[in-house]
């Protein structure tokens, strides 16, 4: 929490690699983008490619971009600025959208009106529609099985189509929060939500089912927004829950 008594908050994209594939969670928020809602997100010039590439992940190697859903903080790096012109940035990769979200964002892509809804549409139509006219995206179910260790689960309520990503492995289990949950505060008081909920009420239910669940078989739960740790295991608190690191 900063001094001004505001919570702590990243965006973060997340690598998954497994024997077949190579997975990015999420693309973030994208350089050279405008009309956002928060000013610090319009014009970026971040290294996130060259970072990505240090890491050993060069965008031309992934080959699957996954989308917990469309906002323009989880999208933005699918594409980049060419000559004035947004081209795709993971053009060797298989972009998996639940077709429920997709449905939802560009009808309000449609017929955006007011000042939030604008920046919607417009993240829709730089860092989305691109993608989709490249015939890079597959329109998928809500619990869309990617691969043998990793696929998609409902956790409706941020958004039409949210999801979360859980991946299994040697007998272990961790979800990929995406926006069910944007802060270790909400493990404590699962009531509280963000006022980007599409539904808060089904967005809290989620997130005690969500929590409930991690808590019982001691799951990691990596927090797509967590400023940091960004990870830990679910305990139970009285009745509520605590992230143990």
């Amino acid at each position: 929490m900063t001094r001004d008594g505001q919570l702590k908050t990243s965006n973060h994209s997340l690598i998954i690699e497994t024997p077949a594939r190579r997975i990015i969670v999420d693309t973030s928020l994208g350089n050279d983008k405008k009309d956002r809602p928060v000013s610090a997100w319009n014009n970026l010039r971040t290294p996130f490619l060259s970072d990505l590439a240090e890491a050993g992940y060069p965008a031309d190697s992934i080959d699957t971009v996954l989308f917990t859903h469309l906002h323009m903080d989880h999208v933005g790096w699918n594409t980049h600025l060419v000559d004035g012109v947004w081209v795709p940035t993971f053009t060797n990769s298989r972009h998996l959208m639940v077709r429920e979200e997709y449905d939802h964002w560009r009808a309000n892509a449609e017929t955006a009106t007011d000042g939030i809804h604008r920046s919607y549409a417009a993240a829709f139509v730089d860092s989305v529609q691109p993608v989709v006219e490249a015939g890079l995206v597959d329109l998928v179910s809500d619990d869309y099985q990617v691969c043998d260790e990793v696929r998609l689960i409902s956790t409706p309520g941020h958004t039409a189509g949210h999801t979360s990503v859980e991946i299994t492995s040697a007998g272990e289990r961790a979800i990929i929060t995406g926006d069910c949950i944007h802060h270790p505060c909400q493990l404590t008081h699962p009531e509280w939500t963000s006022a980007g909920d599409l539904d808060a009420e089904q967005a809290t239910h989620t997130r005690r089912q969500l929590l409930s669940s991690l808590a019982n078989d001691q799951a990691l739960l990596i927090g797509t927004h967590f400023a940091g740790p960004t990870a830990g295991h679910v305990v139970r608190d009285g009745k509520a829950f605590r992230l143990q690191v």
